[in-house]
């Protein structure tokens, strides 16, 4: 039973609860891992390499939790448009870590993600993106045992230097109900509102998640808000950036959490794109 309750810890990222009787559950997407991208606009053409990092601790009683997660993402912005949008592609190996009260202690891979997203240039600085995605089942102490569906719709602002996103995440799990552990259905919402500053970018985040349904009779509905800061730098062409944000409201979760955030940005090059013409001397 340990085992499974550090499980759902590592999975809900977040979520634990005083009795050991109690059903642990939560989002399969982190909530609040998409904060500071603009995951609403299309990307240069190219590939790019971003990870996230992230650790934090919930102040549930009687024993504290402590996660630990790493998002490493490889995404690909192809030639290619379809329906008006750009085509790209995502995808993820998580790990995850978990602890709590400092005693018990699981670590592992968690569910690998991949994704194939539309990305739309609106006009007047504004995109809108649609990504159709799964994350695919892994059976061991830190992962959901069960695949789910993943969708994902972001809207940006990028004009004057600001970055405006509001990006919705909709999961559909396969399996409601998975070794006796509930598997909710559960909808994030991620907030960045930052702005750059010559190579400088700060400004408020946060992010909200709660779950869409109750898989067994008595299972409670989780949620929770987030709020916190970003500081981010370009150092041309890696941007790094860091944020921290606390939960200002939970239900259901027995505490709430405080995370620090690191995140590195790499373009990886765009080895399809057409050489540039040769100069001719006359």
């Amino acid at each position: 039973m340990q085992t499974r309750l550090l499980a759902r810890v590592a999975i809900a990222t977040l979520a634990v609860c005083g009795t050991s009787d109690a059903v642990l559950a939560g989002s399969v997407t982190q909530p609040g891992e998409t904060v500071g991208i603009a995951t609403g606009a299309p990307l240069p053409e190219g590939f790019y390499f971003v990870d996230t990092a992230d650790w934090g601790q919930r102040n549930t009683s009687p024993e504290s939790t402590s996660v630990g997660v790493n998002i490493p993402v490889l995404a690909w912005s192809t030639p290619w448009t379809l329906l008006g949008g750009r085509l790209q592609f995502l995808a993820a190996a998580p790990q995850v870590a978990v602890g709590v009260a400092d005693t018990d202690f699981a670590s592992g891979m968690y569910n690998p993600y991949f994704a194939g997203q539309l990305a739309w240039d609106l006009g007047n600085n504004f995109g809108f993106s649609y990504a159709l995605g799964a994350y695919i089942r892994v059976d061991n102490e830190v992962a959901f045992n069960t695949s789910s569906l993943n969708q994902r719709f972001a809207l940006s602002y990028t004009g004057n230097d600001w970055n405006l996103t509001a990006n919705a995440i909709w999961g559909i799990q396969q399996h409601s109900v998975t070794d006796g552990v509930d598997n909710p259905d559960f909808l994030n919402i991620d907030l960045t509102a930052t702005k750059k500053f010559d190579k400088w970018e700060i400004g408020p985040v946060g992010f909200y998640s709660t779950d869409l349904n109750r898989p067994t009779a008595g299972y409670q509905k989780e949620s929770q808000f987030a709020l916190g800061g970003l500081v981010g730098y370009n150092f041309g062409p890696v941007t790094l950036q860091a944020y921290l944000t606390t939960d200002v409201w939970e239900r259901n979760y027995g505490g709430r959490d405080t995370r620090g955030w690191v995140r590195v940005i790499i373009p990886l090059g765009n080895p399809f794109a057409a050489p540039a013409p040769e100069m001719v001397s006359k």
